[in-house]
């Protein structure tokens, strides 16, 4: 049996605060019914109120715990976590489905990881949804990606047609039927002769943008099964697509999220080193 010990952050259900700490709900009302969860030093069997600054402890079968995000800032509101690869963003199975109560306000690809933003009520949901569509939030992420690039912050612009059978888009050059305007930043951080670390900056934020305007560009990203090479992706050993949402800021809200004006979250992929 493993074990893992954290202190309530907020009041809340004890299965919530679970989910929080990465089982997935069902599980954690399993452990829970099964006695495998105590409370400040007591073992409980219900889905009891656990008031914040409380230690809870609970005991789980080796290689149990999902462990797909970790909370970085949450409050009544909102909701940020680093999400991490080979998980759902949407559905049952999903984040959606495993953290009760929280509906994210933007997508990440199953592969893809890092910051995510999410609801914790329909209040904050319309506030937020508005942000994003309005482009009230500038999201960055950093990629590693196949070949030596030299971008430097240059905004590149280009247009994407999107299959919406397969999910597959393609990138033009100049405008074809159907297409839509894309358009990046891209800036490169660390470079050598075989992979570069890229930052891009979303200016339109459509359906894979990142992964096939950077392919296109001739530096499809590294782990890719999509839109790099499998030759590439066996060479650098990557199962996951080395793209990393790291950079979140708000721009200015009005009304009730009016406190989150101006605010950044900024976290590093686990890959990635500054020096």
């Amino acid at each position: 049996m493993e074990k893992k010990s954290f202190i309530a952050n907020r009041n809340d259900k004890l299965a919530n605060l679970l989910s929080g700490e990465g089982f997935s709900y069902n599980y954690a009302s399993k452990l829970i019914r099964n006695k495998d969860v105590k409370v400040d030093g007591v073992r409980v069997k219900e889905n009891i109120d656990v008031m914040v600054g409380s230690e809870v402890t609970v005991f789980f079968a080796e290689n149990s715990i999902i462990e797909k995000f970790e909370v970085i800032f949450e409050d009544d509101n909102v909701l940020i976590i680093d999400k991490k690869a080979g998980i759902e963003v949407e559905g049952a199975e999903g984040l959606e489905g495993k953290i009760v109560g929280a509906l994210a306000v933007h997508r990440l690809d199953r592969n893809t990881e890092g910051l995510l933003v999410m609801a914790k009520n329909v209040m904050a949901r319309d506030e937020l949804l508005e942000a994003f569509k309005n482009h009230n939030v500038e999201k960055r992420y950093i990629a590693e990606v196949v070949g030596k690039s030299s971008f430097k912050g240059e905004l590149k612009k280009a247009y994407l047609v999107k299959d919406k059978t397969t999910s597959f888009v393609k990138i033009y050059n100049n405008y074809v039927k159907g297409a839509v305007e894309i358009a990046t930043e891209f800036t490169t951080l660390k470079s050598n002769p075989t992979s570069s670390i890229v930052e891009c900056k979303l200016i339109t934020g459509k359906t894979h943008q990142i992964r096939a305007h950077l392919a296109y560009l001739g530096y499809p990203i590294i782990g890719d099964g999509k839109y790099g090479k499998n030759e590439d992706n066996k060479k650098f050993k990557q199962k996951w697509q080395k793209l990393y949402c790291y950079y979140l800021k708000f721009g200015k809200f009005e009304n009730n999220l009016k406190y989150l004006s101006q605010k950044k979250f900024t976290k590093y992929p686990s890959w990635y080193s500054k020096n």
